[in-house]
């Protein structure tokens, strides 16, 4: 298999002499590697010798150690480039002059996930604010779209439903790389700052990650492996209920269930345990932290069989409703905090439309939820092609 040459393995090859002079930043995370899993933030500083001045971490810390939201990271030193590392998930998520201060071009390599709650985006939408107040350039090094840049899923971003995991009108799945999204964010949202993509060679849109040969580091601790990501599309939901996701085991976002479940009966609720590209395979485990910690739950393991079949959104909002239905009296939704709001309902701002979750406790169908929101999402899928920087559809 040949691999998928990324964004900074471009740079490096060719790093041309527009960026010689430069004082270079660089948002990264463990998961910024090459091909042969050497960091980013060491190869530049070999390709650019004293060039580099400071880094920028993301949720879960530089080193992703931190496990769950609002755990925030401070500043440090990077024990090996001697250089700050700021964090921009702890006083600020907004970079300030201070942390802009010491560079002329930022260069951003992060593994998104496809995801619209995944905060990496919203870090990087900051940035490319920050970037355009302060007169710094942004380079993307575009990595791929792990479940691929075709497949788009889900209700767009409702406006009052805004925060943290969602500032702009996207759907859950939004089809995109990082790049992409980043031009989609800076043009048709109107950011404006000076920015470039480094895309990647030999990326197909109807790649998943597996297909890129490329190496998988977990860019977050909760998503050790690409067919965790399959799955958090939807899985992610159960962060706004009392339904574990499996944090706290060794497969978090395919595990789920609670205490409370009764397995036969949801099977009994759902007609059976197959969904569009997989299967529902009863199971019982015990987190080890987080929700139910040391509990037994009971519930399932989703197992993908299909990814070009499987609709992870879908999937999930149907065990929750079917939830709903036999456990309405044990079943709840997470109260606030959740990612820095206070007095919103976590559910909202993950589903991002007040109205589906009022639709799910009245237990309307699923299918005219979907039906619904089907003329915007329409919208979306017309809208992000003219931000495409690899083949079309």
């Amino acid at each position: 298999m040949k691999k998928v040459q990324t964004g900074i393995e471009r740079l490096i090859k060719e790093p041309g002499l527009w960026i010689s002079q430069e004082r270079i930043g660089l948002l990264c995370n463990p998961a910024s590697v090459d091909s042969r899993l050497n960091h980013s933030c060491q190869v530049i500083d070999q390709t650019f010798p004293h060039q580099q001045k400071a880094l920028y971490s993301p949720q879960h810390g530089f080193f992703a150690e931190k496990q769950d939201n609002m755990i925030e990271s401070e500043d440090l030193l990077d024990p090996v480039l001697q250089i700050p590392v700021f964090s921009l998930y702890g006083k600020s998520r907004k970079p300030d002059a201070r942390m802009y201060e010491p560079i002329d071009i930022l260069l951003v390599d992060l593994q998104d996930v496809g995801t619209r709650v995944y905060t990496f985006i919203y870090t990087l939408s900051y940035c490319l604010e920050a970037a355009r107040e302060y007169g710094v350039r942004v380079i993307i090094l575009d990595r791929p779209n792990p479940i691929n840049g075709i497949q788009v899923e889900g209700n767009c971003l409702a406006a009052d439903c805004a925060s943290f995991v969602g500032r702009y009108p996207i759907p859950m799945r939004h089809g995109l790389t990082i790049g992409e999204l980043a031009r989609l964010f800076n043009d048709y949202f109107a950011i404006g700052c000076d920015l470039e993509v480094i895309t990647m060679n030999g990326w197909k849109r109807d790649m998943l990650f597996d297909d890129t040969g490329l190496p998988w580091v977990a860019p977050s601790p909760n998503l050790p492996t690409p067919v965790s990501t399959m799955v958090y599309p939807g899985q992610v939901l159960l962060e706004g209920t009392n339904i574990s996701e499996g944090r706290g085991t060794t497969q978090p976002f395919e595990l789920f269930g609670a205490p409370y479940i009764d397995v036969a009966k949801l099977i009994s609720a759902l007609g059976n345990t197959k969904f569009p590209g997989a299967i529902l395979r009863p199971a019982v485990f015990e987190p080890t932290s987080n929700k139910w910690q040391a509990t037994p739950c009971k519930g399932f393991q989703i197992h993908v069989t299909d990814p070009a079949q499987f609709q992870p959104y879908a999937t999930t909002l149907h065990l929750i409703r079917a939830v709903i239905s036999n456990h309405a009296e044990q079943f709840e939704w997470k109260s606030p905090p959740y990612e820095y709001e206070y007095e919103r309902m976590p559910i909202d701002l993950i589903i991002g439309d007040r109205s589906i979750r009022e639709r799910l406790e009245n237990l309307d169908p699923i299918e005219e939820i979907e039906a619904d929101w089907q003329e915007e999402l329409n919208r979306f899928k017309d809208m992000r092609r003219d931000f495409y920087l690899y083949e079309k559809e």
